[in-house]
């Protein structure tokens, strides 16, 4: 009985030390994580599309802005 409590408090003072370096910063990756690429937005998620398609909508203008019969 008397060794299983000395593991567990082993175990206990080194989670301890562990979780207070990670607090302290001194447990940094050794290369800096790489940035996210940005995402491709679709034409239904982006606003700028949908508040110009309301206004072409609104004011009846040609649905295709790059259409050669304008």
């Amino acid at each position: 009985m008397l060794k299983f409590l000395l593991v567990v408090a082993l175990v206990a003072v080194a989670i301890y030390l562990v979780v207070r370096a990670a607090q302290r910063g001194s447990l940094r990756p050794s290369r800096p994580a790489p940035k996210p690429q940005p995402r491709a937005i679709a034409p239904d998620d982006d606003e700028d599309f949908l508040r110009d398609l309301d206004r072409r909508k609104v004011h009846g203008e040609d649905e295709d802005p790059d259409s050669p019969t304008r």
